[in-house]
């Protein structure tokens, strides 16, 4: 409620106010009418004691504001509320009569004595109730204008029911404010509802405790959205605050219950209709909402908790007995949850402002009611684990969270969870104050955070990074704050930080599940997860918790520790979990519609998972009701069809099918009297026969066992349609069968034993619906309901009267069509026009009144004026939906009459329509037609009625709705009208949203009602009381039919792409075409056979017959002609079918190409089994798959990786090149710089040239001369310092003895072995993945070149066999014709020929010719017609939906004649040919003939028996080879096993070393890092060390030089000098210097001195004092009799004396700083070293623990008896796990080493004293050669002295040359002049072309000046003659002529031009005057200037 006042000073100001947050039921039509300005009303009662309740005005839904409490910040008032005594106000309640119990909100005038609340900001504050102690009275808040507010209804002594209020919604939560900042409080709108729904009763006064409590004010957060509702009134009295220092607080008892009755939702009854409230009873739900959310509950070890539409089902599973519990509102039921004790169970309803509702088990009485959590429905609730604490979420349009104190009815916090669907909320099992909620893309985590101003919920979305977004629906809160959470793709994220830390799957990165996770259960500290592939899992716990990433896919990979299969077809949705008998049971939900027993436990007594109950999964499609029991059938897209027992409540039977049932119509009496036929029809067009009968009626068969009460027997089945069958209808007279399909035909079906097709009928659309008409009709007609508006009747075809043998569509049936049209808006503008009228109506009966009062009363009446015609809204227009509304039921009422109601916007009517009987001349399309009678249905305009069903007697007619509900109307009549349906029943049974009736009929007695609804609901109902039901019911299952057991059992069509009836008898008629076109084609060929046979007889005669009398064979041609053109129609033909055929040849081409390379292509060698000759034994290749390419490219890389240097060595290799080159580049001395400059400079001088002339060439000449000297000076150190370099350091080590010594330290002692704990892996035994993918493709290389080897072998053993047979053959028949000379008595048996088998030559099986394809065609239609056969037989496949097209005969006998051609042709030319033969009469051989047979049979008995021989060798020559061979073979398979065995053993340690290898080179890379700092820092330091000895070695030069200068000065002095003592002083005096600039470029111009001066002027010298002596002198001046040569030398070496000495204080400086450097540098490196010394430690420690992890990996070795020498008392023990196997090499080895290492001992001791003599020589020949040298330099000094007279420097002497800078610069100055002298002369000519054009202009400006005073002269004339030619002007002339008045304007303008030049001229002058050269163009006049006088 808005408050009026403004809020106080400080701006925080807030009074909290009573908020009453219950069923805020909307008023009835009634309340609305007469108190228009109220919204809604709500009843509050005072709990302080009083006898009456006290009314308190209640703010509206939108302006209640939920406060919190906190502590009184100072200053803050409080309002009091004034009681009665005080006078001013409280409103009094008005009776019933006057309003029902509503009281109206108070106007200004009323509410004179109300005290406003004053809050924060408008709107905000709320006033509370007073206590006991304030006084008897209430003072409410001011009451909105306009029906803004709330106003509470009577009491309940005015005989009005009050809802039950909040008793602590008034009392904000101590130290919290709600966090209101996402709260959308939506506005309340009135909507009718049923009658006593929702009535909530009132908490007794006795049931509330009172509690004294200090009164706090509450600071509300809250941030309404609702900005635009304002105050109207502006006048509001205010109130001073006062402080209340105690305030009454009210507690709910704990003893206290609400009475269930009060609160249960109740039937809807029209009012004064006389229907009885109880006309339907519930007695059973055989439904399951096995899709709904966490719909699966239990309270204890035997009873389920499951929602099924708007009652809450509560299921025995001992008794399977149900009881229930109605929601209160009747809009269904959103969520359940069950307290932690099971002590309470929580329901969340659907509806308006719905509540959730608490109630105590096992009592079943509501305890509490939680108001005001969300706008429309709950999606989620879950109790904390104290259970103290309820959280709730909503749905769509609010999602509101919230946390309630439950037992007091209050809510502590709320906020918006997401803008988006939320499927779960939790509280943290560890922190309460933490909750989590999850839904469509999204996971939030949230907490209570105290804040400065209280309490409030904070949440922080989830975010998933690079994960894909995914919708969350199972997820589980770790102990210590992690959150692991499923994924619509199978894995698990684990959130940490509101962040995915990894997301866990299984090895191979395949999924944790085949699907979504929907539950996880942190269990015994192990995590179970619930997939959607029937899968429940287990992990380790302590595994996912610390889990981390390993790499940039986020991935980790982990296993699961069990796992168990549910079951097939399983799709788990939630788990719960109960103890019996201290055994742990869980209850699964299958949302495939069951519901499991499991056992998790997993161990040996694990128990199978056992299904309890199973129920129809999703939408139930259709049902129907026995016509002579109490059964029902029901079917669904589940693909099962189920009969149910609705007397004794249980699931009879079931049968399962391929696809989903959509229709079914159990069979009537006159089709089945015992009631046992069901029709199904199903989603692929089938229909289906099914029986129903009891089993126990059959005769006993043996083995059968487990007989249940009923059983269900497919009968028969045939598809009629090609889509879904929506209809099934049974004539009135059982003889025929109507059945409709989404494929817009209706078939019909004459009703035998066997169901026979009569023919079908095409429907302008999908078929809705089919009804016959009833027996009270004369003709039996069929009423067809379209989806699209379309209703049609047609008669019953006549049997056997259909032509069915072509097709069996129904042509000729007559048909009547009526199309719908939509008149609701026509309707709803008539509506609209009596509304106005009658209202005119009533204001002009009103009108009357009054003034027939007024003059009863004698008051006069003046004549009203007549009023003005007020505008009236403009009628609603006429509208007809562009779709026509769906046609959803309707029912026959007539003959030709039927009633329809539609959905969509015609919905809210029954129409009543007629068949027109114009029919003959209009399309159905192009038809309009309108029903003439319509019935308006109450609250049916969004809620169509979807089903419509009659109770046998016609008196009750029930409907189904689309939000789930039942209505009934009584029927007087026959016929239905307006007044009989005004009164009805309805109840809300099926769920609101989604659970639309789809089914409703009554039983065949009218005892009960039935309904199913797409809720996967099923529910009965008792008509009228349940008393009036006889226990002895029982509904009787059909008797089985004689002589079934012996029946064979139905074929079923299976196949979804099976033909229909109608395309299969296209098919047929197809199929007979086909076979009449075979016959003749056949007829054709045996013809064609026939004449070829005697072709073929003629030929022989005619080759019988002598030569010459021989026809030849183009003699039999009789035209040649026929021949060709034969010959051409074959080519054509053969090119015909070549192009028909080469879209399936290259496809087929391709499909074996790819055949090719998928199996052949990577095959190298197939199995080729090579067998012996003369023996059973046999060879055989191995199958190799060829190497890839990229095999051997890797393989090439590991080979070149191999030759190649590691990484490591390489850079430690450039480190010490480069540090070679430094120490090289340091100690290059200044000589070696200045001889690269003396290179340089030819060049320079080379390029001026030209400037000097021969003085160039002297100085080129003088310069060579010099550098040649230098260089061999250069040359001379350079050979120096190399020898110097190859000197080694005193503590050198040679590197070689140095490895010798590790190696020793690391090998010393005894043998390592892999298992010690103490084992260090070498380094170049450390293995890694990669090394050991090299290992593997090392083995896998060898294994095949191996195998390749011998596959050679094998091959050439085969290739041998050939070539011996291809031998044999030439001996045998050479042996034949030798025996063909020989009797029979001497011809020796012949060996047989071997042959080569099959396997030998297995790539022949790829070799074909055209015989071979030709076999393989007539085996393949061989095949094919056996398969026609049998199709024949079965159902047939639809062509693509449509009718097939018949080829004719001529078609078909065209296709074959080219075979019958080309058959002939090979015929032809197989004929046999027998050769003539003659005989010659034999004569009687001589004695030398005799002898020559002897001979030549001796020769031929040799001859056989050496050819026998030769063959018999050579099968035993290549058995012996085959054996060898095979031998060699079988070592081989022994050596392959053994390269498997590694294989495996490799290819294990390789999947533990990728295990192994992210973290491995994480610490390698660490430790390479570490390694390469370390080298990079001792570089350094060496570095270091190097410059600190170059500049060492520096200073000591630096030094020598300055001893050599006191020397030279000591020289130049000579003996006995007497200025010796001052020339010293000069030399050794101090003076402060200027250090020289270094000047580069050119010089100035006027700098002329000399180099000398030039030294001598970068100087300033001070006069310092010298020794210990005082006294000051010039030594700018040379003293008398001082040498002046000597002088000048002095002060020259002074000058270099000072420069060593700076060079000295610069080197010592650069040594400091190195030093310095140094030093950092050694204690940084000291750090990393112990870095990098630890990560070698961790590298080591975890080489180690791989090295154990592939210890455990089991190595097969085989071993033979002699080889295990490991005896236990002298046997082999039968343990061998403490056996170690080692190599004989090694072993070997190790004895070896014993000796080697003895000999080396006594070899390095030899060499140590070797060493010891040569180092004793060594040192005598430095000592000697120390001594020759010092001679050599005594003797060298002699001689300078003797030559020169002092030691001099000869390299300096052999280096003299002239000044060469100096000729350099005069060269370069010389270039200048001449440059400067050129540049000179162009400025000059560039001055001299100026001057020209200057004057050039100067004239120009004057030739202008001159015209411009020609101008002037001019324009001064021209207006003296104008002024004249105006002054003169006649009288004659009124006015300007045309041409003077353009003539004048004219010249006007071109005096303006002429003006404007010259001021341009001016200006021109002006510039040029100035110098400049710029000159601008005259500006350009406008185009219409004017100039007037």
């Amino acid at each position: 409620m808005e408050a009026e006042g403004s809020p106080d000073a400080s701006g925080e100001k807030e009074v909290p106010q009573n908020e009453n947050s219950d069923e805020n039921k909307p008023l009835k039509d009634s309340d609305q009418e007469d108190q228009p300005d109220v919204e809604k009303s709500d009843t509050t009662k005072d709990f302080a004691g009083e006898e009456d309740a006290k009314k308190i005005p209640e703010t509206s839904g939108e302006e209640k504001v939920k406060s919190s409490v906190s502590e009184e910040p100072q200053g803050e008032r409080e309002v009091p509320s004034m009681g009665p005594e005080e006078g001013e106000g409280e409103v009094p309640s008005t009776g019933p009569e006057e309003g029902e119990g509503e009281v109206p909100s108070s106007g200004p005038e009323e509410g004179e004595g109300e005290v406003p609340s004053s809050g924060p900001e408008e709107g905000e504050g709320e006033v509370p109730s007073s206590g006991p102690e304030e006084g008897e009275g209430e003072v409410p808040s001011t009451g909105p204008e306009e029906g803004e507010g709330e106003v509470p209804s009577t009491g309940p002594e005015e005989g009005v029911e009050k809802p039950v209020e909040n008793a602590e919604a008034d009392k904000p939560v101590e130290n919290a404010e709600a966090d209101t900042s996402s709260v959308y409080e939506s506005k309340s709108s009135s909507s009718k509802e049923p009658a006593g729904e929702g009535e909530v009763p009132p908490i007794p006064e006795e049931q509330t405790e009172e509690i004294m409590k200090p009164v706090e004010s509450a600071e509300s957060d809250y941030s309404s959205t609702q900005g635009e509702e304002e105050q109207e009134e502006d006048i509001e009295k205010p109130l001073e605050a006062e402080k209340k220092p105690e305030k009454l607080e009210k507690k709910i008892s704990e003893t206290f219950f609400y009475n269930y009755e009060d609160l249960c939702s109740q039937p809807f009854v029209t009012s004064d209709s006389g229907i009885p409230i109880y006309l339907l009873s519930l007695i059973h739900s055989f439904g399951y909402d096995c899709t709904k959310r966490a719909n699966l509950q239990l309270l204890d070890s035997k009873t389920l908790l499951y929602v099924a539409g708007n009652q809450l089902v509560l299921l025995d599973l001992k008794t399977k007995q149900q009881s229930y519990l109605r929601s209160s509102s009747g809009g269904g039921i959103g969520v359940i949850t069950v307290h932690p004790s099971k002590q309470y169970f929580a329901i969340g309803e659907k509806g308006w402002k719905p509540n959730i509702i608490i109630y105590e088990y096992p009592s079943l009485k509501p305890y509490r009611i939680l108001r005001g959590g969300t706008e429309e429905a709950y999606a989620f609730a879950d109790f904390n684990n104290h259970g103290t604490l309820l959280a709730s979420v909503g749905s769509s349009p609010d999602y509101m969270l919230t946390i309630w104190d439950w037992k007091q009815e209050k809510i502590v916090l709320r906020s918006k969870a997401f803008s988006q669907d939320v499927y779960k909320v939790t509280f943290s099992p560890e922190n309460e104050e933490q909750l989590t909620t999850s839904g469509s893309g999204h996971i939030k985590f949230w907490k209570m955070a105290l804040t400065f101003t209280g309490l409030k919920l904070q949440g922080a979305l989830g975010r998933f990074g690079k994960t894909a977004v995914t919708d969350i629906v199972g997820y589980v809160e770790l102990p210590d704050g992690k959150v692991i959470s499923g994924s619509e793709w199978g894995n698990l994220l684990l959130w940490e930080g509101g962040l995915i830390k990894v997301e866990l799957c299984r090895t191979g990165h395949r999924p944790c599940h085949n699907g979504p996770v929907n539950q996880l259960i942190l269990d015994e500290g192990e995590l179970v997860t619930v997939g959607g592939d029937g899968y429940i899992r287990v992990w380790d716990f302590e595994t996912i918790d610390a889990a981390d990433s390993v790499d940039d896919t986020g991935l980790l990979e982990i296993e699961h520790m069990n796992e168990l299969l549910v079951g097939k077809n399983v799709n788990l949705s939630s788990i719960v979990k109960i103890h019996d008998l201290g055994l742990p049971i869980w209850y699964a939900q299958d949302a495939n519609g069951a519901i499991w027993k499991l056992d998790l436990r997993f161990s040996n007594v694990t128990h199978d998972p056992e299904c309890l109950f199973t129920f129809h999964s999703g939408k139930i499609e259709a049902m129907a009701v026995s016509p002579v029991t109490y059964l029902m059938a029901t079917t669904a897209l589940d693909h099962s069809v189920r009969v149910y027992d609705f007397i004794d409540n249980c699931h009879l039977a079931e049968i399962k099918f391929k696809q989903g049932g959509t229709a079914l119509m159990w069979a009537p009496r006159v089709v089945n009297p015992k009631g046992g036929l069901i029709a199904a029809g199903f989603e692929d067009g089938v229909v289906r026969i099914i029986e129903v009968y009891d089993p126990r009626g059959l005769a006993i068969v043996a083995g059968r066992t487990n007989v249940g009460n009923a059983e269900m027997r497919l009968k028969q089945a045939f598809k009629p349609h090609t889509a879904a069958v929506t209809a099934l209808a049974y004539e009135r007279n059982g003889e025929m069968l109507a059945t409709g399909s989404s494929d817009k035909t209706v078939f019909f079906f004459a009703v035998e034993d066997k169901y026979e097709p009569i023919g079908y009928i095409c429907v302008p659309g999908p078929v809705q619906a089919l009804q016959w008409s009833p027996p009270s009709h004369a003709d039996s007609m069929l009423l067809v309901l379209c989806e699209n508006g379309f209703a049609l009747q047609v008669p019953s075809p006549i049997l056997r009267e259909q032509d069915t043998e072509t097709t069996y569509e129904i042509k000729d049936l007559p048909t009547q069509y009526f199309h719908f049209c939509s008149i609701k808006s026509r309707i709803k503008r008539e509506e609209e026009i009596e509304r106005r009228e009658k209202k005119k109506q009533e204001e002009e009966k009103a009108r009357l009144a009054w003034i027939k009062k007024q003059q009863d009363m004698g008051m006069e009446i003046e004549e009203e004026p007549e009023a003005e015609p007020v505008e009236e809204e403009p009628l609603p227009p006429i509208y007809i939906p562009k779709e026509p509304s769906p046609i959803v039921c309707g029912f026959y009422s007539a003959p030709g009459k039927f009633w329809l109601s539609l959905g969509g916007y015609d919905s809210g009517y029954l129409y009543h329509c007629a068949f027109s009987q114009v029919q003959d001349h209009i399309s159905p399309e192009s038809r309009q037609d309108e029903p003439f009678d319509v019935i308006p249905m109450e609250n049916t305009e969004d809620n169509s009625i979807q089903r419509i069903s009659f109770c046998t007697s016609k008196l009750l007619m029930f409907c189904g709705m689309k939000d789930g509900a039942v209505r009934v109307y009584p029927l007087q009549d026959k016929d239905l009208s307006a007044d009989m349906m005004n009164g009805y029943w309805s109840f809300n049974i099926h769920d609101n949203d989604y659970g639309q009736i789809q089914a409703i009929y009554s039983s065949y007695d009218d005892r009960f009602l039935v309904t199913c609804g797409a809720d996967s609901n099923i529910f009965t109902f008792s008509i009228l009381s349940p008393e009036d039901i006889q226990r002895e019911l029982k509904a009787k299952v059909p008797s089985p039919r004689g002589g079934l057991e012996k029946e064979k059992a139905a074929e079923d069509i299976e196949d979804p792409g099976a033909f229909s009836i109608e395309n299969a008898r296209r098919k047929k008629e197809y199929d007979e075409i086909m076979k009449a076109a075979e016959a003749q084609k056949d007829k054709k060929r045996q013809e064609l056979i026939t004449l070829r046979h005697e072709f073929h007889c003629l030929l022989q005669k005619n080759m019988e017959l002598p030569k010459h009398m021989q026809l030849h064979r183009e003699e039999f041609e009789m035209d040649h002609r026929i021949c060709e053109e034969m010959d051409r129609q074959t080519a054509q033909r053969i090119q015909l079918v070549q192009k028909e055929l080469a879209w399936d040849q290259e496809k087929h081409r391709i499909a074996l190409q790819k055949l090719q390379k998928r199996f052949r292509d990577t095959l190298e060698f197939d199995t080729v089994v090579v067998h012996a000759i003369g023996s059973t034994h046999q060879i055989s290749t191995y199958r190799l798959l060829a190497i890839s390419e990229r095999f051997y490219r890797a393989r090439k890389q590991s080979q070149a990786g191999k030759r190649r240097t590691s990484k490591l060595g390489k850079e430690a290799d450039q480190r010490q090149d480069s540090l070679k080159d430094s120490r090289q580049a340091v100690e290059v001395t200044k000589e070696e710089r200045e001889a690269d400059k003396l290179k340089k400079r030819p060049q320079l001088q080379a390029g001026v040239g030209r400037f000097g002339g021969n003085r160039l060439e002297q100085v080129r000449k003088i310069i060579e001369k010099a550098d040649l000297a230098k260089a061999k000076i250069m040359q001379r150190r350079k050979e120096w310092d190399e020898l110097y370099k190859g000197k080694p350091s005193d503590n050198y080590e040679n590197p070689k003895d140095v490895q010798d010594i590790k190696e020793a330290q690391e090998n010393m002692g005894d043998f390592k072995l892999k298992t010690a704990t103490n084992y260090k892996i070498p380094e170049h035994m450390r293995m890694n993945a990669e090394k050991k993918k090299m290992q593997l493709r090392s083995l896998e290389a060898a294994i095949h070149e191996k195998k390749l080897n011998m596959n050679k072998w094998i091959i050439s053993l085969r290739d041998l066999k050939v070539a011996i047979i291809e031998e044999i053959n030439c001996l045998v028949q050479e042996l034949k014709s030798i025996q063909s000379a020989l009797n029979a008595s001497e011809q020796l048996p012949i060996p047989p020929i071997p042959q080569l088998h099959p396997e030998e030559t297995p790539e022949k099986k790829f070799q074909y010719d055209n015989n071979i394809l030709l076999k393989f065609q007539q085996e393949q239609e061989t095949k094919a017609k056996a398969a026609k056969q049998v199709q024949e037989t079965g159902s047939f496949a639809v062509f693509g939906g449509k009718f097939l097209h018949v080829p004719s005969l001529k078609d078909m006998d065209m296709q074959t004649r080219a075979l019958s051609v080309k058959s002939m042709r090979i015929a032809s030319l197989v004929a046999p040919v027998q050769p003539k033969t003659f005989e010659i009469e034999k004569a009687e051989p001589t004695e030398m003939e005799m002898e020559i047979l002897r001979r030549e049979k001796i020769r031929n008995i040799y001859l056989q028996e050496t050819l026998i021989k030769r063959i018999n060798e050579l099968v035993v020559t290549f058995d012996s080879e085959l054996r060898l061979l095979r031998h060699q073979k079988l070592k081989l398979d022994t050596q392959m096993k053994c390269a498997d065995l590694r294989h495996i053993t490799w290819f294990e340690e390789l999947l533990l070393l990728k295990n192994f290898e992210k973290h491995e080179d994480t610490l390698q890379e660490r430790v390479n890092s570490l390694s390469n700092d370390v080298e990079e820092m001792q570089w350094k330091l060496e570095n270091y060390l190097t410059q600190m000895e170059a500049k060492k070695y520096e200073i000591i030069k630096l030094q020598e030089r300055e001893k050599a200068l006191y020397v030279t000065f000591q020289a130049s002095l000579g003996e006995n000098n007497k200025f010796a003592s001052f020339l010293t002083k000069v030399l050794k005096k101090r003076i402060k210097r200027v250090k020289k600039k270094e000047v580069e470029g050119e010089r100035d111009e006027e700098e002329d001195s000399d180099e000398e001066s030039e030294d001598e002027s970068s100087l300033e010298s001070d006069e310092e004092e010298s020794g210990s002596e005082d006294e000051v002198f010039d030594d700018s001046v040379c003293p008398k009799n001082c040498d002046e040569t000597l002088f000048e030398n002095t002060l020259q070496l002074r000058e270099k004396r000072l420069d060593i000495e700076e060079a000295l204080v610069e080197e010592k400086k650069v040594i400091d700083n190195l030093k310095k450097e140094y030093d950092a540098l050694a204690k940084k490196v000291k750090v990393v070293q112990a870095s990098f010394d630890t990560a070698e430690g961790e590298l080591e420690a975890f080489q180690r623990e791989k090295q154990q992890r592939l210890n455990e990996l089991h190595v097969v070795v085989p071993l033979k008896l002699h080889q295990v020498e490991y005896m236990v008392n002298g046997e082999l023990p039968n343990d061998l796990s403490q056996a170690l196997v080692f190599t004989n090499q090694s072993l070997e080895y190790l004895q070896q080493r014993i000796m080697v290492l003895q000999h080396e001992k006594l070899d390095q001791r030899q060499l140590y004293k070797q060493a010891r003599q040569q180092h004793k020589q060594l040192i005598r020949d430095r000592r000697e050669i120390e001594i020759r040298i010092q001679r050599l330099e005594e003797n060298c000094n002699q001689l300078m002295l003797m030559k020169f007279g002092r030691v001099v420097d000869l390299e300096a002497l052999q280096t003299l040359s002239i000044n060469t800078n100096l000729e350099e610069l005069k060269i370069k100055m010389m270039e200048k002049e001449y440059v400067q002298a050129q540049e000179l002369k162009k400025w000059e000519e560039r001055i001299f072309e100026l001057r020209q054009r200057l004057m050039m202009l100067m004239k120009e400006n004057t030739s202008k000046l001159q015209q411009l005073n020609s101008f002037c002269v001019e324009k001064q004339g021209l207006e003296t003659k104008l002024d004249a030619l105006q002054n003169n002007l006649g009288a004659e002339f009124q006015g300007p002529r045309k041409a003077e008045i353009q003539e004048r304007e004219r010249l006007i303008t071109l005096v303006q031009l002429q003006a404007q030049e010259a001021e341009v001229l001016k200006e021109e002058i002006t510039l040029l005057s100035r110098k400049d050269g710029r000159i601008f163009p005259p500006p350009q006049p406008p185009p219409n200037t004017k100039i007037l006088n």
